[in-house]
């Protein structure tokens, strides 16, 4: 059940490409905003990237015209094209309501599907960061999933007598938690940092500013991290290793 390659962090940046990266996020944009191009480095790589996203999106407008239908539809169509932005293979959608994820259903859901991917590194949000100053506070359902992918990948995965029927066991070698005010493990990704902004610009139900200052806005955090870093752009993580 040991990853066949585990990713380490040497000096604060992670190092080594893992053969298969399992992404798990709430929303169609979270991946892409989040961890888009560590995805398309490690895809560019060799990398088997599969990235699941645990709702449809249906909530994410504030016009309360809009037909959640429709919006869903719409946000699936952007995170296919983001998808083509970043060389990634099309996304699963698990299709709970915005707001109405049930965590125990979501855990089991996950295991399953840690069991078919069997990823070397699970990507994933911080469920323990909550409040960003006095600002903002982190949307419940990325809470709810942080947590969920944590408790699927230890230790109900990894260990057979939970959720059997969801497959053979299997020990997922490290987490990269986004999203975090404990970055302690940064992604080089320079090579990919237009991928990125590309693909966050796909998703134009989301942007409530022009799209040229969405994508000046993604291209300046990723230089400030890479500054932070020592590379040219970076993505930071929360790094845990569970095996290897």
């Amino acid at each position: 059940m040991t990853p066949s390659v585990a990713v380490t962090v040497d000096g604060g940046l992670v190092t080594g490409v893992p053969d298969r990266a399992l992404a798990v996020y709430a929303h169609p944009d979270d991946p892409d905003i989040s961890c888009g191009g560590t995805l398309a480095r490690w895809a560019a790589a060799g990398c088997a990237v599969t990235v699941v996203l645990c709702t449809r999106g249906e909530k994410g407008s504030l016009d309360p015209a809009a037909d959640p239908s429709e919006l869903a539809a719409l946000r699936t169509e952007e995170g296919a094209a983001a998808d083509r932005a970043l060389a990634l293979p099309a996304r699963s959608i698990l299709g709970f309501g915005d707001g109405e994820i049930d965590e125990a259903q979501l855990r089991a859901r996950l295991v399953g599907e840690i069991r078919r991917v069997r990823p070397d590194v699970l990507l994933c949000p911080d469920p323990t960061a909550v409040f960003f100053g006095n600002h903002y506070m982190n949307h419940r359902d990325h809470r709810t999933v942080g947590w969920a992918a944590l408790d699927a990948a230890s230790p109900a995965a990894a260990a057979p007598l939970y959720f059997p029927e969801a497959g053979p066991a299997h020990q997922v070698g490290a987490v990269l938690m986004s999203g975090t005010l404990t970055v302690d493990a940064w992604v080089d990704v320079s090579s990919t940092l237009d991928a990125k902004v590309a693909a966050v610009t796909c998703h134009r139900s989301q942007l409530r500013d022009d799209p040229d200052a969405i994508a000046a806005a993604v291209r300046r955090r990723g230089e400030e991290a890479g500054r932070q870093a020592g590379v040219g752009a970076a993505e930071g993580f929360r790094y845990l290793r569970l095996a290897g």
